[in-house]
């Protein structure tokens, strides 16, 4: 067995959707000072490797802490898209997915290189309308990418999200690691904060190798 973890760690340098502000981590007390160390945290419930819940654009939506527990432990099976520029085709995801019994899918772009640079920000692969309406159709917790978003960066209407988020499909963002994974299926844990009415939160997410039975 293998325990792979594919999360970002949240520092104030991580990096954020434009537009968003980074994340603030103060000492609030220290072992030198109080005989104790404390911080006190300030981000937003997307900062690093997090899931978005339905509530993040649909009003009246699931929020994260109305799903069971169990809605974020599953199969996982990473799709390897590291030579895809631009769009990643739904001619893609039906050869590399058909008779795959997973119910997380996680897009391996390989843009986790640029963490912490502008150009993670800018021109990473997404699916295609049609790829991402292939793949709402499935019976999927989630879907997950190596980068800043499941649209593509400057999209206004956010149609991938909404192709998922009305299915009750979570959305995890900011992975990292998926390379460590095997093409086999993986059980994954991609547990949320549990924050009340969250629209999203940040996340730990690990796969296990190989899936637990």
């Amino acid at each position: 067995m293998q325990i792979i973890d594919l999360t970002h760690p949240i520092s104030p340098d991580i990096s954020i959707f434009p537009g968003d502000e980074a994340p603030i981590i103060t000492d609030t007390a220290t072992i030198a000072n109080c005989g104790y160390q404390t911080k006190q945290l300030t981000l937003s419930s997307h900062t690093g490797t997090h899931i978005d819940a339905p509530a993040h654009l649909i009003s009246g939506a699931k929020t994260l802490d109305q799903f069971p527990a169990h809605h974020f432990v599953g199969r996982a099976l990473v799709l390897n898209c590291l030579d895809i520029a631009g769009e990643i085709s739904l001619s893609h995801l039906e050869r590399h997915i058909a008779g795959q019994k997973a119910e997380f899918i996680l897009l391996l772009t390989g843009w986790d290189r640029h963490w912490q640079t502008e150009a993670y920000c800018h021109n990473f692969p997404v699916l295609s309308i049609e790829a991402a309406k292939w793949l709402a159709a499935l019976e999927l917790k989630g879907v997950g990418i190596d980068c800043l978003s499941i649209d593509h960066p400057d999209s206004t209407e956010l149609a991938n999200h909404h192709r998922f988020l009305e299915k009750e499909i979570v959305i995890i963002e900011n992975l990292t690691n998926l390379a460590c994974m095997p093409s086999t299926i993986s059980q994954l844990y991609c547990l949320p904060l549990l924050i009340s009415a969250s629209d999203a939160a940040p996340a730990r997410v690990i796969a296990v190798t190989p899936a637990c039975a």
